[in-house]
């Protein structure tokens, strides 16, 4: 069996539209930790706009968030038709919906309800040490290595745009070997591109695979299919806040509730949720109960918990599933205002939301991410020992 992930670099033009979405994000929280943010960003050659619904105590400069990330990002070339500082910026910023605010905050000030219905889902399996998808995290492995090559080295003339496609097989064994890998990176004009791809085969894709004791002589490799890639980013195509909600979770392997993260505040349980089922699916994992888990979570605008929670082991479980649905009821909370608290979604957040928009929301061992701990293992295996 054959299964393709896809990632895309920060330079991506969804990428931008979702990282300086979560910048502004990040400030109107750092101002007001109760802020309500809902950011959406569409962008083309030369042209950014913002828009959306903010409610929030004081004022942010959403321009200058803006053109610092983008600066940040790598858009900096005057040829690249998005320089930070010579774009057009229209914003179109709104409050939120008083009908939704109040059935938000109508609880208490202790307890707060879903900032609108949704279904969520979290994933994780134990093929690498991230419990994530093979396939899935060497596609961002090798977009980070290639943006540590655009600015540790760019003697070689890599520009901020690139994607990436890993395949692995799985024979009946589930044993997972690298079948192909399609990567292609931006790049200045007149590069000589044999010489470019040659350089990121040996520096990028190679490098990744013998670094994760995957590589092996037969693997198919695609370097840049379409030959030239010097038309780039936003003057190359638009950017669009939640398109690549794919590659921001799991690749392709589970399910997915269709709610993009980015520009969220944590009342949105698209974001919050994701991210506590995330939380309870890796801790499941890592207590051995499945090989695989994937863990649903739906809910109610205004209400505080879910209405309802599915376990899903794909036939690969040690427990019964209900049983394991009974686990979670135990160990884990997620109400809205247990997970943002649990999760340091707000208070003492020990990592900011732009650089999740980035190489995906989880998994991330370069960041400190709450939902990443495995701090619930002995609980669930002190609650299983009772049945």
């Amino acid at each position: 069996m054959l299964f393709t992930s896809e990632a895309v670099a920060s330079g991506h033009p969804d990428k931008i539209a979702d990282q300086i979405a979560d910048a502004i994000l990040d400030e109107c929280l750092r101002i007001d930790p109760k802020a309500h943010v809902a950011c959406e960003c569409f962008l083309s050659e030369n042209f950014l706009f913002i828009g959306g619904e903010i409610t929030m105590q004081g004022s942010v400069d959403y321009r200058s968030i803006a053109r610092n990330k983008i600066k940040e990002i790598g858009y900096t070339d005057p040829d690249s038709g998005f320089k930070y500082d010579e774009i057009e910026i229209e914003l179109k910023i709104k409050e939120q919906s008083p009908n939704i605010y109040q059935a938000v905050t109508q609880l208490d000030q202790e307890e707060i309800g879903a900032g609108d219905q949704g279904i969520v889902f979290g994933y994780a399996v134990n093929e690498t040490a991230s419990y994530l998808p093979l396939a899935y995290d060497l596609a961002n492995q090798i977009l980070k290595r290639v943006d540590e090559l655009r600015v540790n080295e760019p003697e070689h003339l890599i520009k901020p745009d690139a994607k990436s496609q890993v395949t692995i097989s799985y024979d009946e064994n589930q044993k997972l070997k690298v079948h192909t890998i399609l990567l292609s990176v931006s790049h200045g004009i007149n590069i000589d591109h044999q010489a470019f791809n040659q350089m990121l085969e040996t520096k990028v894709i190679d490098a990744v695979l013998k670094q994760n004791g995957y590589y092996h002589e037969d693997i198919n490799k695609i370097i840049n299919p379409s030959g030239e890639f010097s038309i780039y980013g936003p003057k190359g195509d638009t950017g669009l806040t939640g398109r690549k909600i794919i590659a921001d979770s799991y690749g392709g392997y589970g399910h997915h509730g269709g709610g993009s993260f980015s520009g969220k505040d944590p009342s949105k349980v698209d974001r919050s949720a994701a991210y506590y089922a995330r939380y309870i699916a890796k801790n499941l994992v890592a207590a051995k109960v499945a090989d695989r888990i994937e863990v649903e979570l739906a809910y109610a605008i205004g209400m505080r918990g879910p209405l309802s929670i599915n376990i899903n082991t794909f036939g690969c479980h040690r427990y019964p599933e209900r049983l394991l649905e009974h686990i979670v009821i135990t160990v884990f909370h997620p109400t809205v205002s247990s997970m943002i608290e649990e999760l340091s979604l707000i208070n003492n957040r020990p990592f900011r939301y732009q650089d999740l928009a980035k190489y995906g929301h989880f998994g991330r061992d370069d960041l400190d991410l709450p939902w990443e701990k495995t701090d619930r293992v002995s609980r669930i295996m002190k609650s299983l020992r009772k049945f």
